[in-house]
């Protein structure tokens, strides 16, 4: 019912951002690969996917004050709808990380959920290219692009988990611990402790390109689906207001899929890094099952 209700107004602005395309009569060239500057704050430039993200934010900070301003026993509007998305969030991240990490590090995590599928989702507002002027050079300037379609972005958000990735392995482990969680996961022959630290320093390697996968990842699926959306609505002709209503719910569907594997990939990783040598007589090869989990995740993240 809900979805049925959206379809006339995705079909109006579908048709709107048409009809304002053909009106400009320029040639399209898809989505540009990179976000464009709008204005200057002093030496500080303010790209359209700046203006989106900070449009994401207050959002999200201004929904937080309402649901929270009167907090009740018994939730209703909301606070109710607050409460639910917080608990399911957490029920997740705790059977993936258990409860006392989950407490730790769910700010991070719950946070990165929510801006990664808003940012997702707006960027799929019909009409959000077509509202910009003309430079002096005659070429169009949008205000607005998807804030997860900027390399920047993602980049940005891969780099602040690194930092908190980073702190909380140093509070879980100390930094002799972390040393030997790498490369020195358990006593050994003097051989195969040489075997490890080689592996360790793969590992290494490995940790510093987690940033750069995950940019990529989600900035790679988000670009694709809106520029392939624009291009629909550019070249279908007078079917434009009707062939991109399917791929517009399948979006939608990958803005889902892209903030849970985000969150999945960068919980595990904090799993593995914080599991400490006892869960390895606690739990068998606790590790070597994350890393799976963790492999298989990153897999499944590529269809």
């Amino acid at each position: 019912m809900f979805f049925r209700a959206l379809l006339p107004v995705f079909f109006l602005l579908i048709t709107a951002q048409f009809l304002g395309a053909a009106e400009g009569g320029e040639e399209h060239h898809g989505l540009p690969a990179y976000a464009v500057e709008v204005f200057r704050l002093g030496p500080l430039p303010v790209t359209n996917s700046m203006i989106v993200t900070t449009i994401i934010t207050v959002l999200i900070v201004g929904f937080a004050q309402l649901a929270t301003r009167r907090m009740e026993m018994v939730p209703s509007g909301l606070q109710n709808f607050a409460e639910w998305l917080v608990e399911g969030l957490f029920n997740f991240l705790e059977s993936v990380m258990g409860t006392d990490l989950t407490r730790k590090t769910f700010w991070f995590f719950g946070s990165i959920f929510i801006f990664i599928l808003l940012t997702n989702w707006f960027g799929l507002i019909p009409g959000i290219g077509t509202v910009g002027h003309v430079d002096a050079e005659g070429h169009f300037v949008p205000y607005l692009r998807g804030g997860n379609a900027d390399l920047n972005m993602t980049f940005a958000l891969a780099m602040a988990f690194f930092v908190v990735w980073f702190i909380w392995a140093i509070q879980e482990n100390g930094v002799v611990g972390l040393f030997k969680h790498i490369f020195m996961p358990q006593r050994a022959h003097f051989l195969i402790a040489a075997i490890f630290i080689f592996v360790g320093l793969v590992e290494v390697i490995s940790i510093f390109m987690r940033p750069v996968a995950l940019s990529f990842r989600l900035y790679g699926n988000v670009f694709a689906g809106e520029n392939l959306l624009e291009t629909m609505i550019h070249k279908a002709g007078w079917l434009a207001p009707l062939i991109p209503l399917p791929f517009y719910f399948l979006e939608l569907l990958v803005g889902i899929i892209q903030a849970t594997v985000f969150m999945l990939l960068t919980a595990l990783f904090t799993k593995i890094i914080c599991s400490h040598e006892g869960d390895h007589h606690d739990h068998g090869n606790d590790d070597d099952h994350h890393h799976g989990e963790a492999v298989e995740a990153e897999g499944s993240a590529q269809h």
